[in-house]
């Protein structure tokens, strides 16, 4: 069972619907003794950096979430997923997030020609080994759409990276933790198949 955590900010219902075409039951998450047994967590998410911080903590979400990537169980993260993974974002301040992966979340500061957010399709050059990219073409495109990203302190953690004004991480992996700054929910082919690498796990 993959569960996809509720905290009343993300695109739930479209990530379920690409997991249940794959054949995989997905459901909804809010309960944290749930999540605390669940052998797959999916933390998709869209909006402010810390009113999701605070619905997780005021749903007491966080620490299964923790208490699973310590594990080594199967969890993704996708876009604001990724992004509060880390240890703090200044997206109108300075906000603490959940300190599984050292670094921070940083506004784009590129080209004024270049639109922010970066919104649409663009290229991931992968790191090799990366499992969930199993199947997916290297020259493959995904679909962004976000305005900070994640700045890893120990680089290994990088799986992918894309290039908008500046060379950031759009993917990381670490045991079974994976995430994603790009949706693949909204990645037609090639998202669906690293949904399914996930799922296979």
């Amino acid at each position: 069972m993959i569960e996809i955590v509720d905290y009343g900010m993300g695109n739930l219902r479209s990530v379920q619907k690409a997991f249940e075409r794959l054949g995989h039951e997905a459901r909804f998450c809010s309960d944290p003794s749930r999540l605390a047994e669940a052998e797959k967590i999916v933390l998709p998410g869209v909006g402010a950096f810390r009113d999701a911080v605070a619905e997780l903590k005021r749903l007491r979400l966080d620490d299964p979430i923790r208490e699973h990537v310590a594990a080594d169980k199967p969890f993704l993260g996708i876009c604001l997923g990724l992004q509060l993974l880390f240890d703090v974002d200044y997206e109108d301040g300075r906000w603490e997030g959940l300190g599984i992966v050292p670094g921070e979340v940083v506004r784009f500061d590129v080209d004024p020609l270049l639109e922010v957010p970066h919104m649409g399709w663009n290229h991931v050059e992968r790191e090799p080994g990366v499992r969930l990219l199993d199947g997916v073409p290297p020259d493959a495109y995904f679909y962004f759409v976000h305005s900070y990203y994640v700045v890893p302190q120990d680089e290994s953690v990088v799986a992918g990276w894309t290039e908008h004004g500046t060379r950031f991480a759009s993917m990381i992996a670490r045991g079974n933790l994976f995430a994603t700054q790009f949706h693949p929910e909204k990645s037609q082919r090639v998202g669906l198949r690293l949904l399914e690498n996930f799922a296979a796990i």
